[in-house]
């Protein structure tokens, strides 16, 4: 044997079959976190589609602000789904005034929904908004 510390080959070939096994379990659970996780978030959040879809054809409308904080909670209770929402902006990027769509609209308070003609300003949970307007919500 030499001095510089080689051993056994048949055990350093074991040793890195070893550590290869280690590498490739790590990864396959990895992996398997990372699409549940991937999985997870993507029927999370296009599980409303339908439901925003449904507002939009009923011409459901929000009106909010892009700095408001219940505004954007509202927002999150549809997750990506919210992109289907009709909604309109009354913030003007870069100063505090109101779009002049909002104010022809005589919009006071963010958020406001506005239903076949009536409103209703503030926060509301998805099952008031399926009531209000008709469209279902999906079962879980």
């Amino acid at each position: 044997m030499s001095a510089g510390g080689e051993g056994n080959p048949a055990e350093k070939s074991s040793q890195m079959t070893s550590g290869s096994r280690v590498l490739v379990i790590g990864f396959l659970i990895f992996a398997a976190f990372a699409g549940w996780a991937f999985w997870l978030r993507h029927s999370r959040s296009s599980r409303y589609d339908a439901f925003a879809q449904c507002l939009a054809a009923k011409q459901v409308k929000m009106y909010g602000l892009y700095w408001c904080t219940h505004c954007a909670e509202q927002e999150r209770m549809f997750g990506s789904s919210f992109k289907y929402v009709t909604y309109i902006e009354c913030g003007v990027k870069g100063s505090r005034q109101e779009a002049p769509e909002c104010v022809q609209a005589q919009v006071k308070n963010f958020p406001t929904w506005e239903f076949s003609g009536t409103r209703h300003e503030g926060v509301l949970p998805l099952s008031d908004i399926s009531e209000r307007s008709g469209c279902g919500l999906p079962h879980f």
